[in-house]
Order: C-alpha cells, then structure tokens, then sequence
C-alpha cells in the first residue's frame, strides 16, 4: 500500500468523524485536536477506524499521531511490517 493511498484511507475515516469539516481542508498537517476540535472519545474511535482498516494495532499510549501526516507515517510504518 503506498502513502498516497494510505493518506486517503485516513482521510476518510476523519471525513467521517469531523462531517463539519470539508475535505478540502483536511490534509497532511491537519491537527486532530487544535484543527478539527477532537476529544478523547474522537480519537480513541478514530483510533479503532485506522485499527479496522489497515488491520494493526495502535497502543493506547501512542502520544506521537497528532497529525494526519503522523497517523500515516506511523500507519504506514507498521502495515509495510505486517503488525
């Protein structure tokens, strides 16, 4: 899976949490919190979409995914390893 593709797969599934925010302006620097205004149960069900789709597992004390770019880094990181 390239990052490219990976990108639009989060993407999705943040177009999806943040339906008020249009998918123009969700892109690689996008904060989570400061930009679309997500909460703890936000993330933690984001967190079990990216879980979901690219078939790895997210540990709850991964402080590093802030961004877009850092959830597809850190996605396609542990996908290219199969874990």
């Amino acid at each position: 899976m390239t990052r490219e593709e990976i990108l639009q797969k989060v993407v999705d599934i943040a177009c999806e949490r943040f339906q008020d925010h249009p998918r123009a302006n969700i892109k690689e620097g996008t904060a989570f919190i400061e930009d679309l205004g997500a909460d703890s149960l936000d993330i933690a069900e984001m967190v079990m979409g990216f879980e979901d789709e690219f078939d790895i597992s997210i540990p709850e004390d991964e402080q590093g995914i802030k961004t877009v770019g850092d959830a597809v880094d850190y996605i396609l990181k542990h996908v290219a390893k199969g874990e």
